[in-house]
């Protein structure tokens, strides 16, 4: 968490934008508040990839969106310029790669969990939604 914010205000970020909210979740109030404000000409500093989107089908809506409103991304970790076409491919490379790092861990998850059951190690039911889990962090700047 502090990595992300510090690397943001690190790059010039005054304003940081975060949620806690599920992993699975596309409906964000904060991400849809910053869309809102995003103009033609302005910047998204995000941290990484996988804190955008929340899967290849959210990562690529949310780019083509940006891209048509003239709004330009970009990734701290994995910089990629997405004004080209070897960019555009990275980007689907990457998102790919992401949905499918996230596809893993969900699987390794629940067989954990289907392992422990069956042993009966595991008793406590997990509630399906974490609060307070920092799983989004990105900048808006109209002056990058």
């Amino acid at each position: 968490m502090h990595l992300q914010i510090d690397a943001l205000k690190k790059e010039g970020c005054q304003k940081i934008y975060q949620e806690r909210i599920s992993g699975s979740t596309t409906k964000r109030k904060e991400l849809d508040s910053l869309l809102d404000k995003m103009r033609e000409g302005d910047t998204i500093v995000i941290w990484k990839l996988d804190r955008l989107g929340r899967s290849l089908k959210h990562h690529v809506e949310l780019v083509s969106q940006l891209m048509n409103r003239g709004v330009r991304l970009k990734r701290l970790s994995d910089p990629v310029d997405m004004t080209t076409s070897q960019g555009r491919l990275v980007f689907y490379i990457f998102a790919s790669l992401a949905n499918f790092k996230r596809d893993i861990i969900q699987e390794r998850t629940e067989a954990g969990l289907t392992t422990a059951r069956a042993r009966g190690l595991l008793r406590v039911i997990f509630p399906s939604k974490r609060v307070g889990s920092p799983l989004l962090r990105f900048h808006a700047s109209w002056d990058l």
